[in-house]
């Protein structure tokens, strides 16, 4: 993929049957999935895609990978060992650390976003106890942080906010939420992968061909490594966002 993509709840127009859960994975239910990728890349061990799936609960046990989710359908509740449990509705987004030791519930049909890392570091946390589910808590105060290349600019430097809520063990996937004031940004080769939902206002993204899309508030985006892509937004913006960079 060379250019930013519309993420669509229908995949690239219809979810493909990617058929029911294994049994020996399931305590109650079928879990008949579809979904689609917009991405598989098996040498970084990343995955970008919609997924959905009917009614089930699985099985307790550690998560095989790192994922940060966005729920666009239905709801689920994600039991940890410790009796504990996260409710997550439509239009929440939350990720599961890999190694967290839980079980996925739920009671009707369910669809989402996701961005997966399977990370074959072999790293392990320090406290396995402290592995849970967690929303991106979109109230979450920001902080300032540095913004795009001033060399890169048309106009005024923007101002720029965000919060950290998720950084895998490798420090390569990140999650959180991000905000800036109005900019215009040159096209430039995107040098990470990045998933964003735009929460408020709205900005226009230019190709390396010169054609532009506007993603509003509601909407979400994929930008792949690689991807010349520009900015311009007149308006502030704020959104959650996914990002993976390689290792160097």
């Amino acid at each position: 993929m060379t250019r930013f993509v519309r993420l669509s709840p229908h995949g690239a127009g219809q979810l493909e049957d990617w058929g029911p859960m294994p049994s020996d994975d399931l305590i109650a239910g079928k879990g008949q999935q579809f979904g689609h990728l917009w991405l598989d890349d098996p040498v970084c061990g990343l995955m970008v895609g919609v997924w959905s799936c009917s009614p089930m609960t699985g099985k307790m046990g550690p998560w095989s990978t790192n994922e940060v989710m966005m729920l666009i359908e239905g709801s689920v509740a994600i039991d940890h060992a410790d009796g504990t449990s996260l409710d997550v509705s439509a239009g929440e987004a939350f990720f599961i650390p890999k190694g967290t030791v839980c079980s996925w519930r739920q009671a009707g049909n369910l669809k989402k976003f996701f961005v997966i890392h399977s990370d074959s570091s072999g790293l392990v946390a320090p406290d396995a106890a402290q592995l849970k589910a967690r929303k991106i808590d979109l109230s979450a105060p920001l902080s300032p942080t540095d913004g795009p290349d001033a060399s890169l600019l048309s106009g005024a430097a923007p101002t720029c906010h965000e919060n950290t809520a998720f950084t895998d063990l490798t420090g390569q996937l990140t999650a959180g939420i991000w905000s800036a004031t109005p900019y215009l940004r040159t096209s430039v080769p995107a040098s990470r992968h990045e998933l964003m939902h735009i929460l408020e206002g709205e900005t226009t993204l230019i190709d390396g061909s010169g054609q532009s899309e506007t993603f509003a508030a509601g909407d979400t985006v994929f930008v792949p490594l690689g991807a010349v892509t520009g900015w311009s937004s007149t308006q502030p913006v704020r959104k959650i966002f996914c990002s993976f960079t390689p290792a160097a």
